[in-house]
């Protein structure tokens, strides 16, 4: 991988530059080797998540001044040109996590948290059904008290990133005795993946291979009351706070896959030819290009604004919305000309082209589609 110039962007000094030059050497000797391999096995080894754990790469700060380690490895992960292995790190040390890390009980953070960080369980997070995705009024999964101090849980959850691979799920489910359905008086569980009646069958997605999909079934699983995370009947609550940090780290990932991708598009053009002249030579790929290279250049800023808002306690859900709408965007922009000008060599299956463009789509969609940020987006005007 090229050298990219750093950033000067609020917060950032040579230290964060330090941690993005270890980072990247990290990724380079842990990752890389094997991306192609766990694209194929459809899964992360489990030698791949102790090697990022060893590094101190899946415990990095979540709030606070620290978060800005976390931004620069984000974007450095997306970098590497893999969104299924950039995805199942993404919600394994932030996503699912967080829910744990904002909201769990110190047995709950020490029983999970602490041996995810280490690398020695996966965590997944389970929330979207097939008619509750963005909108989680139609949420059919439900706890029915057991008359013993704890739950039954029944359900289907869909799209579940490290899902045969988990060690547990943070869910959420709704209350079988509420008078109204969905969110109303819903909970969040840490299920483990192993308890009697939890099911796993994986999806065969377009892109994001490595990111291990699965459909999740739950056909009444017992569940311990010292599982929930929080107080009974808040997910809505809980969700609401940490959908934002959810968008911030969507986007900040999105933002190292644009770059990775406009980095291949500027190097195709210089060497590929058509007849005797580079790709370079015509002035409308040129400006093709320089566009995206443009848009990429605000946009990584506005990355990097929206990660020193969240280190204040600042970050709105304006901002999170507009960065991860931009920048999952631009990624697909930034791929959909990468295999159009790679001609017949980018419709090929195998071809890094043909697999920058699958996982492309799918940024769009994940963590809230491009419909929803706009919504929220002109919701705040």
């Amino acid at each position: 991988m090229s050298t990219v110039q750093e950033l000067s962007a609020p917060g950032l000094d040579e230290s964060h530059a330090q941690f993005r030059a270890r980072v990247r050497a990290v990724l380079a000797r842990e990752v890389l080797p094997h991306a192609d391999g766990w694209e194929q096995r459809r899964q992360i080894s489990a030698e791949g998540w102790r090697a990022l754990a060893d590094e101190g790469l899946l415990a990095l700060p979540h709030a606070g001044a620290g978060f800005l380690d976390s931004a620069v490895f984000l974007e450095e992960l997306g970098r590497t040109g893999y969104a299924g292995i950039r995805a199942a790190v993404g919600v394994h040390a932030y996503m699912a996590a967080s829910y744990l890390t904002a909201f769990g009980s110190p047995e709950l953070r020490e029983r999970y948290l602490a041996p995810a960080r280490r690398g020695e369980h996966v965590a997944a997070l389970a929330i979207t059904e097939a008619d509750a995705g963005s909108d989680l009024r139609r949420l059919t999964t439900t706890a029915v008290a057991d008359g013993d101090g704890g739950y039954r849980v029944t359900g289907v959850k869909r799209h579940v990133a490290n899902g045969s691979r988990a060690g547990f799920y943070v869910t959420v489910v709704a209350n079988a005795e509420a008078s109204s359905p969905g969110l109303a008086g819903a909970s969040l569980f840490v299920i483990d993946a192993d308890l009697p009646g939890v099911t796993r069958t994986p999806q065969q997605t377009l892109g994001w291979l490595s990111a291990d999909v699965c459909q999740v079934d739950f056909a009444d699983v017992p569940v311990s009351s010292d599982h929930l995370i929080g107080r009974p009947g808040r997910a809505l609550i809980q969700l609401m706070s940490a959908l934002d940090f959810e968008r911030l780290v969507a986007g900040l990932l999105a933002v190292g896959g644009a770059l990775f991708c406009v980095e291949l598009l500027k190097q195709l053009i210089r060497t590929h030819r058509i007849g005797d002249a580079p790709l370079s030579a015509k002035q409308t790929v040129r400006h093709r290009v320089a566009d995206l290279d443009a848009e990429l250049e605000l946009v990584r800023h506005y990355g990097y604004h929206a990660a020193w808002s969240h280190s204040q306690g600042k970050l709105s859900t304006r901002t999170a919305s507009i960065l991860k709408l931009r920048a999952t965007e631009l990624a697909v922009a930034a791929a959909e000309a990468f295999a159009r000008y790679s001609g017949a060599r980018g419709y090929q299956e195998e071809s890094t082209a043909a697999r920058l463009y699958r996982d492309s789509l799918a940024g769009v969609i994940a963590a809230g589609p491009s419909e929803v940020m706009r919504d929220l987006v002109s919701g705040e005007m």
